[in-house]
Formats: C-alpha cells, structure tokens, sequence
C-alpha cells in the first residue's frame, strides 16, 4: 500500500509529463500551422499577382492624368511599370493560366467562352504593352500627337484589365477546386511558386512589388491615407 508522500510524488510526476506533453502537443501544432500558412494556393497567388497589376492601373490612371492636363511626367514611370508588365505579368503570370489553367477548363469543358476571351485579351495586352513601351519616351511626351497615342493605348490597357482580372478572380480561379483533385490542386500551387522562383528568385513577388511602390513614390501615389474622400 502506497503511502500519502509517494502518491503525491507519483501525481506531481504525473502533472509534470502531462504538462510536457501538451505543450509539444501545442507547439507541434503551432508548427503545421505556420507550415500551412506559408503555403499559397493556387487561386491566392493569381489573386495577389492581380493586386500588383492594379497598382500598376493605378500608375496609368495617373500618367493619363498627367497627359490630359499637359502636366510633368517622368517617361521612365510608364516605361519601368511597362517593364513589370511584360516580365510578371504577360510572360509569367499569364503564361501560367494559359499553360496551366485554360487547358484544364477546357478539358474539363467549364468557362470554355470565358477563357476564349481571355486567351484573346492576353494578346490584345501583349499589343498595347509593345505600343506602351516604345512610345514611353521624353520626345513621346513633347510631342502632343504623340502623347495622345500613349495615352490611347494606357486608356484602352486600363479599360481591358480590370474587368479581365475581375472576372478571372470572382468566375475562373473560384471554380479551379472544382475541376482538379486535391493532389492536382496542390501540384498547382508547387509549380507556380517553382516557375516564379525560376525567373524572378525566391521573393520575386516582393521584389516586384518593390518595383511598383518606387514608381508610386515618385509620382507622389504611395501614401495610401490621400485616396480617402475628404468629408
């Protein structure tokens, strides 16, 4: 028979291990959930490469302001946020939906006519960066015809691009889930974040984003408190 000391040695030990062992149960899955935080799915990443594009509308909002009202423009604004167009944007992002998610749509034959259109608008967007590009130039902007053609091809990008990513986040990349398995879903998110880190290192998506906040600064758009309506 146990004595009263040796049982509450025994229930001190007891306590001991038992407080041991939900703090590595709790840490554990403190762990797996950091891990999994960590991990962007597919639908996100688009997303979120779809908030850069928009702070690069938002940079054409301006350059076309500036146009309009014959005031100042550094030309290396348009051309740069140009340059992160073509190199994120047309040649990684969207080759990713053209090579990776229209096919599975159309195999599965779901939004067959929606990503028809959006095959043709990454086109037309290739054209306008082409034309965005070249005409992004101090002679460009001293020359009013000039300008007016600039600020055309900004116009009609602007005008393609946000009803083309909304469309794409609130129709086609809700509806990825529902065409791949689990294991294909994941599969996705591993090879976008590979063929990001391919081109652009491994934070290129910060980098870019980098990129576009030094362009916003320099046109006096960074600070996000000047766009609140003033009551």
């Amino acid at each position: 028979m146990s004595t009263p000391s040796t049982r509450r040695e025994w229930l001190a030990s007891a306590s001991v291990v038992g407080v041991a062992g939900f703090v590595a149960a709790a840490c554990s899955s403190a762990n797996r959930n950091e891990s999994e935080e960590e991990d962007v799915a597919p639908p996100e990443d688009l997303m979120r490469e779809h908030g850069l594009l928009n702070r690069v509308l938002l940079v054409y909002d301006e350059a076309l302001r500036r146009i309009d009202a014959s005031q100042d423009l550094p030309p290396e604004a348009v051309g740069d946020s140009a340059g992160i167009v073509r190199s994120f944007i047309e040649d990684y992002h969207e080759k990713l939906e053209e090579d990776q998610l229209f096919p599975r749509f159309e195999k599965a034959g779901r939004l067959t006519d929606l990503t028809s259109v959006l095959r043709a608008q990454h086109q037309a967007g290739r054209r306008l960066t082409e034309q965005i590009t070249q005409l992004a130039t101090l002679q460009t902007l001293k020359d009013p015809a000039q300008a007016s053609t600039l600020a055309s091809a900004l116009r009609q990008f602007n005008r393609m691009y946000r009803p083309h990513e909304a469309r794409e986040d609130t129709v086609l990349f809700p509806a990825i889930r529902d065409i791949v398995s689990k294991e294909e879903f994941a599969a996705l998110g591993e090879d976008f974040e590979k063929k990001e880190h391919q081109l652009f290192g491994e934070d290129g998506f910060e980098k870019m984003v980098d990129k576009v906040a030094t362009i916003e600064k320099g046109l006096g758009l960074y600070e996000l408190g000047q766009f609140t309506p003033q009551a």
